[in-house]
């Protein structure tokens, strides 16, 4: 059990972030066995095999059962947070940092350079090929998905604070009084400071949960993000009456919006133009089948109760 205690002035504040490389890490672990779930398998059978990207001393480290290193995945700043500027700090991490966390890691990394600076240059591009091959093309659709979980989770703080924001974050998560309490292996309390909680949503952290305490990277916890279910299945079909309705493009987009998303994401899944796909949606808004919430600068689209039920064919009644 873990216990964060929130007693300090300003330890409570709670900020939500995403981690591009958090998801390469989570990504490699999946391709590898340690991490992962079959939900995944539909991403796994499409992408290419570990030895054919050449990243062996990247996998040796990600091999690991119970501590990976945090400088590989430096806590991002906020939800904009970009892959290239985490590897820019996984780059400038200090080398005797560096030599902290890989002496932690419980996995041979004895073909590892022995000079902490090399070792951390190597992995840094190792991630960046790991990157490039296998999140980037998808990252679109894993930024969308994370986005949405922010912004769901942020409403649930607005409207109940603390103990809302986390009554559904993960099963092994709870708040008991002044502590947030993660039910993992490692045993650890540690006093939250100014900076509060960084939330990290993951699509690869599914179905598990993870905390960041090793100094001096910022106090995060990481869980599994909303929808992960429906990110790698095909749309669904929309059901013949549906289509007949309003439209077989109208009925693809409402069956689309099981998880809220932005007119661009829509338009590359359903390989239409961005502009046919904002006029249709205008259209599903105004008979009340969608709305629509801003995201910093992004538009996401959800389905009302109204929209669920046309899709589910039942009535409101």
């Amino acid at each position: 059990m873990i216990e964060l205690v929130m007693t300090a002035a300003g330890s409570q504040r709670i900020r939500f972030a995403i981690s591009p490389l958090e998801e390469v890490l989570g990504a490699v672990q999946t391709l590898l066995g340690v991490r992962g779930h079959p939900i995944h398998l539909p991403w796994v059978s499409g992408v290419p095999a570990l030895d054919d990207l050449g990243v062996p001393e990247l996998a040796a480290v990600l091999s690991a059962r119970h501590y990976l290193t945090e400088f590989l995945s430096p806590p991002p700043d906020g939800p904009e947070t970009t892959a290239e500027t985490q590897l820019d700090a996984v780059r400038a991490t200090p080398p005797e940092q560096v030599a902290l966390e890989l002496a932690m890691v419980d996995a041979d990394l004895s073909e590892l350079p022995d000079d902490p600076a090399t070792a951390r240059d190597l992995l840094a591009d190792q991630l960046e090929t790991v990157w490039n091959a296998l999140l980037a093309p998808e990252w679109p659709a894993l930024r969308e998905l994370l986005t949405a979980d922010i912004a769901h989770r942020t409403r649930l703080l607005g409207e109940g604070g603390l103990a809302k924001a986390l009554a559904e974050l993960h099963p092994n998560v709870r708040l008991a009084g002044t502590s947030i309490l993660v039910d993992v292996q490692s045993r650890e309390r540690l006093d939250l400071d100014l900076r509060g909680l960084l939330l990290i949503p993951a699509v690869f952290a599914w179905p598990n949960v993870g905390v960041v305490t090793v100094p001096p990277w910022q106090p995060a916890l990481l869980y599994p993000a909303r929808g992960v279910a429906s990110l790698w299945a095909p749309p669904t079909e929309p059901p013949d009456p549906l289509t007949s309705l309003i439209g077989r493009t109208r009925a693809l987009l409402l069956a689309c919006l099981d998880r809220p998303s932005a007119t661009v994401d829509l338009a590359q899944q359903l390989r239409l133009a961005p502009a046919t796909v904002s006029a249709h949606l205008t259209t599903l808004r105004a008979a009340g089948l969608l709305v629509s919430d801003r995201s910093r600068h992004r538009v996401l689209y959800r389905r009302t109760a109204l929209g669920d039920a046309l899709l589910q064919g039942r009535s409101l009644r």
